[in-house]
């Protein structure tokens, strides 16, 4: 192969990013864009890096080393670092690199200053910018100047900082090589940075710009507050003119110094309102070449603008995509489903053809588009009631914001049928537990048939059959008595909670009420765990076993000692009720418990350290006494008041209603997941049978096809291993992203507030789900694996499904930063007497672990006491 040490800007684009970098590769491409003027220059390209690093054989044991250590390990990986720089530096540059880069500049001008800029492979990405995190150097001079800071952006590859950078990103040091860019100077009268998207709101319409006086590196590094403008459509929404104290400039004899800018022209604009109207122009211009938003640098040289860098903007939230130029408001399906983590494509993709409700996705995360029923007066009401009573207070103020701007949703009549959760308002129904009953019972059997007809099935035939199962689940889920009996279970409590309140004003007299309410799988699942402790409480043998488990094949050895029969017997079987829950089950490829039941056995040590044997039908039975003395209670202070005996009727009418009904509110969940799992049983099956045949590499590559994709792999025998790693690499990506409650076509994500002033100054406020106030020891868990309780502990975490409700047991308070009155662990909550705050924005940041905090579970907030 001959080597190419050196490429000229106006010979590369964004295609050659593994030969010039991502800034060079960027760099050329602009150059190319008609209208868009950058300084000339050339790369010195990957090819001379790896020349470079040939010439020390010794960094390979460097990096092997580099490699093993962990990024929080700072000293380590500082040393190992500034070794491996110190090598790369020390390197005598080989007389043809040398020549092909004097060669270069010569023909633009050996006399000229540049500007000799880092340039790696893994940098400006569509996925991660890796902004910062290698070299620049401004107004270099001189041919051997110039050599020498090639090398030292060379070896700047491995700062300390980008070291981090790769290691907490999971990228392999030796993947990445290093390019450098050198252009000729420019001494700009103003420089600056342009985000073609609002870069806080992500808002694709408004552009910002920052500008100060000299070169961008005094805003770039924080040496000066910048003037900052917004532009729509062509015009200046907003402007701040800042005081701009210092500015960077080029020195006469190479390299630059800071220097005050006269009083006078401190508060003077750095742009003119035309020249930052032209500016953004040309950025959308380089948007559409590159087909993202972008994070631009640019530069004024007399009265012209000349672009140095264009970078992918990676922090924006990805838009669903539409076949329209409509206006589109989107409700995040997370924020409901509790379960905000990006979803791989068979995950997400699976959710889709099972929902009731057409879906969207982006970044990971799945949405619904409820434009028209904002725009019809009835359906929006509906839709803002029930998200604000049932699923998230901050999700309808968001949409209040956006429906406040007049211009954004289209006005239509009353023609859109009025939201309901599942398409349809519920017909009344009589209080009769034979229709939960009916309901389980039926839910059950169909599992069972589904469970033997995919036994057999493979191949396409595999796919026709879960399509068709597909169907069937959605009419489960849309049965009609199943929404009758949820909304007959939510109705009653909401009744008692406004009634009780307006007659004896006690608020959320329903949470003591629903105390142990029957049927209830979500905490009959955390009551069944402690029976699981209380059979390997007695065996010591078992208890440290378990201590030192690691492997996934553990219950294969617990046979061997004593009690570890019936130890392991416990465990299978509550695994065959409960095995094929996980955190973040509406994603089919999440690892269920009955694949990695390790993650069981910290709950269950937390248990038999915290609890005596009995202590689930203990706490049934006191939370069943609470109910009734509760029950009794509120009878009898109704019955003393005016018209008191038809209050009491009413509200023993409910109380049995709620009591019968709101069970279940769980268990079309627990049907949901008890069909994954079959599902996903038989796919990752068929997985294998693609791996045997060579047509993929690992089984898991199936998690990154959307189901017809795989449908597709399997009927034609050949995949796609380019999608499938750009999948796992936007994946990468899309986990660093936090989705929006509310997200428009716009690219604007909006989070909504609460606007209460009711609260003490300082507490975090959030939504009141369970009753009660609680002190105590702040436990802030984002892994289930990473749960160690002790008595008395609040937890405090982002989101709880169903699969977090084993440690409610374990707990006395919860607090959540996503969550409703309705959703899961609100309802666990109240079953288990938790007090608990929902909504909490930033509760895992706010709140350190270990601080002792009060939760104030009927009022909703939270104060932080030490």
């Amino acid at each position: 192969m001959i080597e190419h040490y050196v490429s000229g800007l106006q010979e590369v684009d964004e295609t050659q990013g593994a030969t010039v970098g991502g800034k060079g590769a960027h760099l050329g491409a602009l150059s190319r864009i008609d209208g868009i003027r950058v300084p000339a220059g050339f790369c010195v390209t990957t090819d001379a890096f790896r020349r470079i690093m040939a010439e020390a054989p010794s960094i390979d044991d460097r990096l092997d080393q580099l490699s093993r250590l962990s990024p929080d390990d700072r000293e380590a990986i500082r040393t190992r670092s500034a070794e491996i720089r110190r090598i790369i530096e020390g390197i005598v540059l080989p007389d043809e690199v040398a020549a092909a880069i004097t060669g270069a500049l010569t023909r633009l001008g050996e006399r000229a200053a540049y500007a000799v800029r880092s340039s790696a492979t893994a940098e400006d990405l569509p996925t991660a910018s890796f902004a910062g995190q290698q070299d620049t150097y401004l107004n270099v001079m001189g041919p051997a100047a110039i050599l020498s800071h090639v090398s030292r952006c060379w070896a700047s590859l491995f700062s300390e900082r980008a070291v981090t950078y790769r290691q907490r990103n999971g990228i392999d040091h030796r993947t990445v090589q290093m390019a450098v860019v050198v252009q000729r100077m420019v001494f700009p009268q103003a420089a600056g940075v342009l985000f073609t998207a609002d870069p806080v709101t992500s808002n694709r319409k408004v552009a910002s710009v920052e500008a100060s006086f000299g070169l961008g590196e005094a805003l770039v590094s924080g040496l000066v507050n910048a003037d900052a403008y917004r532009v729509r459509d062509g015009e200046i929404i907003d402007r701040a003119i800042a005081a701009k104290r210092l500015a960077v400039h080029a020195l006469p004899g190479g390299g630059t110094t800071q220097q005050a800018i006269d009083p006078e022209r401190q508060e003077q604009p750095a742009l003119t309102d035309a020249q930052v109207v032209r500016l953004v122009r040309l950025g959308r211009r380089i948007e559409a070449h590159f087909g993202h938003p972008q994070d631009i640098e640019w530069c004024l040289v007399d009265d012209d603008f000349q672009i140095v860098q264009s970078r992918p903007i990676t922090t924006l939230f990805p838009v669903p995509e539409t076949d329209d130029a409509e206006n589109h408001v989107y409700v995040s399906v997370g924020h409901q489903q509790m379960m905000t983590d990006a979803m791989k494509p068979l995950g997400f993709s699976v959710w889709q053809l099972t929902a009731l409700a057409p879906m969207h996705h982006a970044g990971g995360r799945l949405f619904v588009d409820v434009t028209r029923h904002l725009a019809s007066p009835t359906s929006r009401a509906g839709l803002l009631d029930a998200l604000g009573t049932y699923t998230d207070p901050l999700m309808r103020d968001a949409l209040e914001t956006v429906i406040d701007r007049d211009d954004f949703i289209p006005s239509l009549p009353d023609q859109v049928q009025a939201w309901t959760p599942a398409g349809g308002p519920p017909a009344p129904i009589e209080t009769d537990p034979a229709i939960v009953t009916d309901l389980v019972d039926g839910s059950r059997a169909r599992i069972v048939t589904l469970r033997g007809a995919i036994r057999t099935a493979s191949g396409p035939a595999l796919f026709d059959l879960l399509l068709a199962a597909f169907e069937e689940h959605k009419r489960s889920l849309g049965d009609p008595r199943s929404m009758q009996v949820i909304m007959a279970g939510m109705d009653a409590t909401r009744w008692l909670n406004e009634h009780l309140a307006k007659w004896l004003g006690e608020k959320n007299a329903a949470d003591t009420l629903t105390l142990s309410a029957p049927g209830n799988v979500t905490s009959e699942m955390g009551l069944a765990l402690l029976d699981v402790a209380d059979v390997i409480r007695p065996h010591p043998e078992v208890v440290a076993y378990l201590r030192e488990v690691e492997d996934e094949g553990f219950l294969e050895e617990l046979h061997t000692l004593p009690g570890g029969r019936k130890a392991r017997a416990a465990i299978r079987a509550y695994l065959d009720t409960y095995g094929m829950r996980c955190v973040g089950e509406i994603d089919i490829t999440r690892p269920r418990w009955s694949e990695r039941p390790t993650t069981l056995v910290p709950l269950i040590l937390d248990n038999v350290r915290n609890f005596e044997s009995g202590a689930s039908g203990r706490r049934f039975a006191q939370g069943l006494r609470a109910a009734a003395g509760k029950e009794q209670d509120v009878l009898e202070r109704l019955r003393a008041l005016p018209d008191g005996e038809r209050k009491a009727d009413e509200t023993k009418r409910m109380i049995d209603r709620v009591r019968t009904f709101i069970g279940y509110r769980e268990y079309p969940k627990y049907d949901i997941v008890s069909r994954y799992f079959v599902y996903k049983q038989a796919l990752l099956e068929e997985a294998e049978r693609l791996v045997h045949a060579n047509v993929l590499r690992e089984k898991e590559d199936v998690f990154y096809l959307t189901f017809q994709e795989l449908h597709d792999v399997v009927r034609t025998h050949r995949a796609d291993d380019q999608l499938i790693h750009r999948r796992k690499e936007a994946f990468r990506s899309y986990q660093a992203l936090t989705p929006p409650r509310v997200l428009t076509s716009d690219g604007e994500g909006i989070s909504g507030a609460y606007r209460r002033d009711d609260v003490p100054t300082g507490a975090l406020v959030g939504l009141p789900v369970s009753g009660g106030i609680v002190e105590g020891r702040a436990r802030v868990i984002l892994d289930l694996a990473d749960a160690d309780l002790e008595p008395g502990d609040i937890l405090v975490t982002a989101f709880t499904d169903p699969s977090w409700s084993p440690l409610f047991v374990a707990i006395e308070g919860l607090v959540t930063e996503v969550g409703g009155l309705m959703t899961h662990g609100a309802v666990v909550a109240r079953e288990y007497g938790l007090p608990a705050v929902v909504g909490v924005e930033r509760a895992t940041t706010l709140i350190r672990d270990g601080q002792r905090i009060r939760v104030h579970g009927t009022d909703g907030y939270v104060e932080i006491l030490s």
